[in-house]
């Protein structure tokens, strides 16, 4: 017992002495963002999204989850379209057709087998909101740490039915997050589509900032002339998370990831590749 715990003591003594060894313990940020084909569809009008403009015109649009690597662990961006779907010949049919008709190309269940991470790896996740194209996938992780809005966390469901379940383990913001301390992954709350919607900010050694949009904006050019939906629960707050987003941008010299615009994503390095 004497000799191990000089042993241990010794061990200290020279992981203290080498300020490497010290800083290989104590890593922070993150190392990898992987994006995940979370469903793909197609809206028959798109002018809900663009008020006044584009009636009858329909569109192409994706739905996108992140999943990033942190020297402390796992965390998951938004779950998409339930993988359920993805049986679907048909896909997800709505009932009305000027909405978005979603598939499920892959599920997220097995892009993450295909990169080894089991759903119970994943220790911490965030949905942007609660729309069922954002959270068709929360309870694939149930003991996973989810970061939400308490506004959106409290807004009553069809029914009145809990937006979540209530044993899901949950930390209800009320405002900005910086989920691992370090100032590498911030939640940024960005209401106005729906209550407590909220956005990310991810800065990458390599890549540099970005920020994950959620559907503060939907596309480009939703974004390039601040529209703002007719679906949205407030206007004003609206194009103030907008504007936060442009400052925020502008402040860490980052790239806008909107969420659900196919031309963007198209250019984008889909998992198993990432960015660094």
């Amino acid at each position: 017992m004497m000799r191990m715990t000089r042993l241990a003591l010794a061990m200290a003594a020279l992981a203290l002495s080498n300020p490497a060894a010290l800083a290989q313990s104590d890593k922070t940020g993150v190392e990898k963002l992987y994006v995940l084909n979370c469903g793909e569809g197609t809206a028959g009008d798109i002018s809900r999204w663009t008020p006044g403009l584009n009636e009858g015109k329909a569109m192409d649009f994706v739905d996108t989850c992140y999943l990033i690597k942190h020297a402390k662990g796992w965390f998951l961006w938004d779950t998409g379209i339930a993988d359920a779907v993805a049986a679907m010949p048909n896909g997800l049919v709505p009932a009305d057709p000027k909405a978005v008709t979603w598939r499920r190309p892959k599920t997220l269940a097995a892009q993450l087998e295909q990169l080894g991470i089991k759903p119970d790896d994943v220790k911490a996740m965030a949905v942007s909101h609660t729309h069922p194209d954002h959270t068709g996938n929360v309870e694939l992780f149930p003991q996973s740490l989810l970061y939400v809005q308490k506004a959106e966390y409290d807004w009553p469901g069809a029914n009145n039915t809990p937006r979540f379940k209530p044993s899901h383990p949950a930390e209800l913001l009320t405002g900005d997050k910086d989920v691992f301390g370090d100032g590498s992954v911030t939640i940024l709350s960005t209401p106005g589509h729906t209550p407590g919607h909220q956005s990310l900010l991810v800065k990458l050694p390599k890549t540099g900032a970005v920020v994950l949009s959620g559907d503060a904006v939907h596309f480009r050019d939703n974004w390039d002339n601040r529209r703002v939906p007719s679906m949205n629960v407030d206007k004003d707050q609206s194009t103030a998370s907008m504007q936060k987003i442009a400052d925020t941008l502008a402040k860490e010299k980052a790239q806008l990831w909107i969420n659900h615009d196919k031309a963007q994503r198209d250019t984008q390095k889909m998992a198993p590749e990432f960015y660094d």
